[in-house]
């Protein structure tokens, strides 16, 4: 059974830096599209951004695109989402999924992503 576990949330101040990590057990995360959620209480689950099987192609939402950076090591079964110039309003629980083996542009829509992790919390402050 494959399973998604994200690590290295945290409470941060604004302006400050945060990497988290994404490992994928059960089955070898090459093969697929990857991308990182967000969301916090009362609001949608928004698309932070996603990457492809060879990393090839990525995409970032506009709030957070030139701040962070989504990469993968393959070998490791590992996703990261390297998160610079924090700001107050990136405070969310950050979720880690596993989408198909195609990469599709744009990928917002949630029927593209088969699967979720269980969440990280990220609290930037003042």
């Amino acid at each position: 059974q494959v399973q998604l576990a994200e690590s290295g949330g945290g409470l941060v101040q604004a302006g400050g830096s945060l990497r988290l990590s994404c490992a994928v057990s059960g089955r070898t995360v090459s093969s697929y599209t990857m991308g990182w959620f967000r969301q916090v209480p009362g609001k949608e689950r928004e698309f932070v951004t996603a990457i492809s099987w060879s990393g090839g192609s990525t995409d970032y939402a506009d709030s957070v695109k030139g701040r962070f950076t989504i990469s993968r090591d393959n070998a490791k079964n590992t996703v990261y989402l390297q998160m610079n110039s924090l700001k107050v309003e990136d405070t969310a629980v950050y979720y880690c999924a596993r989408g198909p083996t195609y990469w599709r542009p744009r990928p917002r829509e949630f029927d593209y992503w088969g699967q979720w992790g269980q969440g990280s919390q990220v609290t930037v402050s003042s």
